[in-house]
């Protein structure tokens, strides 16, 4: 070959050198994409990165994603940005996302705006949970970040601690080889935090059971055929004082009722359940998450709120010894159409404990208030939105007793995707008020379980997790990864958005006069038996925020008396009695904190919308647009706002006055002639409930004997009594016609290794 052809030759190949894509390799790492929570810096799992093109990533667990597309190197790239129950700002045209220059070992952090009240953390199973952390050589807490057991995809957890570890059970279970997995159920345990354990806010390394292929191997293998599933797990002492970890299985061939029902116990040497017992039920399998409490010096477990059995194997063997909370007459075995109610003298349903009844179930409950037999406040969980007064559907959930609210705390699930937060007195209620905690977009999150045993600081942060599906949802693809796993959450019970009202009680104490009180002083005083109603609900007076105003118990002439804040100094008692709304709301005297989206009208008739985060120190404002840039700082006096704004090169000012939540003005270009309107309305007010039908005035009603009472009705009261023309605050309303309380369930708490 000739030296001019070797020459032709090496310029070709340096040309077509130059005109090769550069590509990630473990020489050439991809470009790091960061995304975080704004509030926390900690990494968002579950954010999409879609490009103009349609490709998409989705961070691992530690809000990682690894770039590695080769033709974009090098390039401007748009990236939307989008995450269920996390924003990121819009620009002027709607648009959700950030422009990236990826290069190799390059990095980039994006921040989101959480709009869920509860954190996401982390998934908990399936195939390449820091997937991404090890493509970038970052590191990962858990042994194995990639694959464990060949599991992709597990179905509802259920977990008990259980002899110095924590046990944990799934339902169905896919596997890497083939589309069909483990459908008799999967184990695993994992140690606890701080005893070889990870911290619940970083992961749970898991040791599954694993069969001869190192697959998660059935921990049901010898049930029969179809699907087992645990309904629920729990410890419990043998005939010899041993604990035992036994398991209620239900036997279903598909999604229809059962045809058989167990009482499993856990070979500890075969590492699977033995069924002991098996029961002919045809009742559908439902998700349980047991609780211990005690009832008059007996250690009870509550698989439901409203069905309770004494904490014995004996006794879980035999379903006489199950208790139901119900109103059924009789024995108390629901008939469908034909149950009858038993109701007290006042016509009121009269629910108490019977040993060997059905429970009552939301479905059960339903029954009863179509065919006439109950009405819709006479049931035991009819739950409303705290922000709306709309009734919300429950679904399966759980509950645990919390030490920071010195109340049970309930998680369940309503329409797919949703969490809800709630919380009564007594593990049976009253169930009233929940707030909306977490959603899923267009996604399914159920079975929602909380796990007591990783309560931190006395209960303060609580953890949860559930199943994110598509399953039984209206989402239009699945999410790779994700889909049919479990998802770890974390909720901050001191935030302000979940100081939810609790049931203020009217007592008919020993001296004969009613007065009104909250749970604690009912409980301190011993008087549960001594309640008549809970005419209206407000809020603990430990779960202070802003928009509440206190309410003291005080007396006058003898006889007790609501009394709006201050205390009086003559009190020796200026603990508030409950917190409650003023009779109009301070809207006006709201800081501006928080986060607004504001619309600008030009001269030409051309609109502009983009959002902003204002802070407010005394009279000072300040502005921040992240996604565009546009940062200011004004003033706010007497309701006039001014604000001084810089967005490019250019400056504004604006000019306006608040109107109620909304603020409005002009705006003209400081450095050019443009000019026009302006509004900005929040997007996330601080008092939502405001507006919402179920809070309604308390009335004071004096009588010509001296006594008083509270009442949210507006109509004029009977009986002789006088209303006062104006209420002396505003409350929320109770629902339920009929108190159902369990005031001598006493809470076990957990118990560590």
């Amino acid at each position: 070959m000739t030296t001019s052809r070797v020459l032709l030759l090496g310029l070709v190949a340096l040309a077509l050198a130059q005109l090769r894509p550069v590509f990630a390799s473990p020489a050439n790492p991809g470009f790091a994409i960061l995304v975080v929570d704004q509030d926390t810096g900690r990494g968002v799992p579950l954010v999409e990165l879609r490009t103009v093109n349609q490709a998409t990533w989705w961070t691992d667990s530690a809000g990682l994603v690894a770039f590695d597309e080769p033709g974009l190197f090098g390039q401007d790239v748009y990236f939307h940005v989008s995450s269920p129950g996390y924003v990121f700002p819009a620009d002027g045209f709607g648009n959700r996302g950030v422009t990236l220059r990826p290069a190799p070992g390059g990095t980039a952090t994006i921040k989101l705006r959480r709009l869920n009240i509860a954190e996401r953390l982390y998934r908990e199973t399936g195939e390449g949970i820091y997937r991404d952390s090890v493509r970038l050589g970052r590191p990962a807490p858990l042994q194995r970040p990639l694959l464990n057991a060949q599991v992709v995809g597990q179905d509802t957890v259920i977990v008990t601690p259980y002899r110095g570890k924590l046990y944990w059970f799934w339902g169905d279970t896919d596997r890497v080889s083939y589309p069909l997995g483990n459908f008799a159920a999967s184990g695993a345990t994992s140690e606890w935090p701080g005893r070889g354990g990870l911290d619940p806010g970083t992961g749970v390394d898991l040791s599954y059971f694993v069969d001869a292929a190192g697959f998660s191997k059935p921990m049901c293998p010898d049930f029969g055929p179809g699907l087992h599933w645990i309904e629920s797990v729990m410890t419990v002492p043998d005939e010899t004082g041993v604990e035992r970890l036994v398991a209620r299985v239900a036997s279903q061939k598909g999604l229809v009722p059962a045809y058989a029902w167990h009482l499993a116990v856990f070979n500890d040497d075969r590492a699977i359940f033995e069924s002991k017992v098996r029961w002919d039920w045809t009742e559908t399998h439902d998700s349980s998450h047991p609780f211990r409490a005690t009832v008059r010096g007996v250690d009870y477990l509550y698989l439901y709120p409203n069905l309770r059995v004494p904490r014995r194997l004996d006794a879980l063997a035999d379903v006489a010894r199950y208790e139901a909370l119900t109103c059924v007459a009789g024995d108390g075995k629901f008939r469908g159409e034909t149950a009858e109610v038993e109701r007290d003298s006042a016509g009121q349903p009269r629910y108490t404990w019977k040993p060997g009844a059905d429970r009552l179930h939301r479905g059960r409950l339903e029954q009863l208030v179509a065919a006439g037999k109950l009405k819709s406040g006479e049931g035991g969980l009819f739950v409303h939105d705290i922000e709306t007064g709309a009734a919300v559907s429950a679904g399966r959930g759980s509950v645990a007793w919390n030490e920071l609210r010195r109340r049970w705390v309930m998680l369940f699930s309503a329409q797919a995707g949703e969490i809800w937060f709630t919380e009564a007195d007594t593990p049976s209620g009253p169930w009233v008020y929940a707030r909306r905690v977490a959603t899923h977009g267009d996604y399914n999150f159920y079975n929602p379980t909380q796990h007591a045993f990783f309560d931190q600081a006395g209960g303060r942060v609580i953890y949860f997790e559930g199943t994110y599906t598509a399953a039984f949802s209206g989402a239009k693809a699945k999410t790779p990864r994700y889909d049919y796993n479990q998802m770890m959450y974390r909720l901050t019970l001191d935030d302000a958005r979940l100081a939810l009202p609790a049931p203020v009680y009217l007592v008919r104490a020993a001296d004969g006069i009613a007065r009104y009180a909250l749970r604690d002083r009912v409980d301190e005083a011993g008087d549960w038996a001594r309640i008549t109603s809970a005419p209206f609900f407000a809020v603990p007076p430990a779960n202070v925020r802003a928009g509440l105003i206190p309410v003291y118990a005080g007396t006058s002439d003898g006889q007790p008396v609501l009394e709006v804040g201050p205390a009086p100094e003559s009190r020796v008692d200026r603990k508030p009695l409950f917190l409650a709304l003023p009779v109009r709301p301070n809207s006006a005297d709201e800081p501006l904190e928080g986060l607004w989206r504001f619309t600008a009208r030009t001269s030409d008739d051309s609109e502009l919308s983009f959002e902003a985060q204002l802070a407010q120190r005394g009279t000072g404002v300040e502005i921040v647009d992240p996604a565009s840039g546009k940062v200011g700082s004004g003033d706010l006096h007497n309701g006039r706002l001014k604000l001084n704004l810089t967005s490019g090169t250019h400056r504004y000012e604006l000019t306006g006055e608040r109107r109620e939540r909304a603020l409005a003005g002009e705006w003209k270009q400081l450095d050019g002639a443009d000019h026009g309107t302006w509004s900005a309305a929040r997007l996330d007010p601080n008092v939502a409930e405001d507006g919402s039908p179920a809070v309604v005035p308390l009335f004071e009603v004096t009588f010509s004997d001296g006594r008083r009472m509270y009442t949210t009705e507006s109509a004029k009261p009977e009986s002789g009594g006088v209303r006062s023309a104006e209420p002396i605050c505003r409350v929320w309303k109770n629902s339920l016609t009929v108190l159902v309380l369990d005031p001598e369930a006493k809470p076990v708490l957990p118990v560590g290794p």
